[in-house]
């Protein structure tokens, strides 16, 4: 297992990941392939510059088939999970001050949040909808014989870490809003393990469906969230980046979010003891599109669709130059 450990580009010396799985092969090509940003050129999916003339930089437009495919990718994710016994929900997008310490997001990351502040609010928009997720069960004490709750949401996401890299990460790699279909679980102790295979499971499901070369990465304790107990990011190849990308990221929190959360569960006449909850995205849509775009792509500059898509499509099978 030491021998697996190793550094990966851009993170800290003392954080290491260990590669667990992998999936597919990288594609190999016999032309001068592109990026996603310079085959919009001639697809013309995204508006950039429409989006930063509207709210700024990192927030980008999706047009025509762009929009149709970004919709199609999250109807798709959706009903794999349903097909897993996951429930959907729709969720409020703006949330109060402590459901964002609930969940764990406040106070370390309060300067990546974006928030309103007037005399009548005082709410943060969402990073991912695993906070308003969490936070529907905020003080409650839980059905043991229902559990566990296995829950879908899709949300755009708001977050303010954007614009740090260089070119290599224009376009949609790294954005200030993007959409998500998050998963969140509340299970028994007992349960959270084989809860924790089965949200892996339905992310990977998707990558799979959609042909896309990943590798699952363990994380160590100093790369993890200081929530999480356990963490696997699933990692997309980016041909145009030359190197992988999380699309997903799965973690057992185990009782931490449960502890600020008040969130228990009782069984009979016994004292009532915390939950374990669960997050995954499933997936992040943006990262996602790249992948399809980049590894899909032909040497006339068309993209051939993954077979999954069509029917969310309307038949359409590929993307061609305009």
């Amino acid at each position: 297992m030491v021998d697996a450990l190793r550094e990966i580009p851009g993170r800290r010396a003392i954080d290491c990941i260990v590669p667990i799985k992998s999936f597919g092969e990288k594609r190999e090509f016999d032309f001068a392939f592109k990026n996603h940003v310079e085959l919009n050129e001639r697809l013309q999916l995204f508006d950039f510059k429409r989006g930063a003339k509207i709210s700024g930089s990192g927030f980008p437009t999706y047009r025509g088939l762009g929009a149709r495919l970004e919709w199609a990718l999250l109807n798709y994710m959706i009903d794999i999970h349903l097909e897993n016994g996951f429930e959907q929900w729709m969720v409020p997008h703006l949330v109060r001050q402590e459901t964002m310490y609930a969940s764990a997001q406040l106070p370390k990351f309060e300067k990546q949040l974006f928030k309103i502040q007037d005399e009548d609010y005082h709410l943060y928009l969402i990073p991912t909808s695993e906070v308003a997720l969490n936070g529907l069960h905020y003080n409650e004490i839980l059905h043991e014989e229902e559990l566990p709750y296995k829950y879908i949401s899709y949300t755009p996401c708001f977050r303010r870490e954007a614009g740090a890299a260089g070119s290599s990460e224009r376009g949609l790699i790294r954005v200030h809003q993007f959409n998500k279909v998050e998963m969140f679980c509340f299970s028994k102790p007992d349960q959270s393990s084989a809860v924790f295979d089965a949200m892996l499971q339905s992310a990977e499901i998707i990558l799979q469906g959609l042909n896309l070369h990943y590798r699952n990465m363990l994380l160590t304790t100093g790369d993890m969230s200081f929530a999480a107990a356990r963490t696997v990011d699933i990692e997309a190849w980016l041909p145009g980046q030359n190197r992988y990308y999380e699309v997903s990221s799965v973690s057992n929190c185990t009782d931490f979010q449960a502890r600020r959360s008040h969130i228990r569960f009782k069984h009979k006449d016994e004292k009532p003891e915390f939950v374990h909850t669960l997050n995954g995205s499933g997936l992040a849509t943006s990262r996602l599109m790249v992948a399809i775009l980049e590894n899909n792509q032909n040497s006339d500059g068309s993209v051939t669709l993954p077979i999954v898509l069509h029917k969310y499509l309307g038949g359409i099978k590929e993307l061609k130059p305009v």
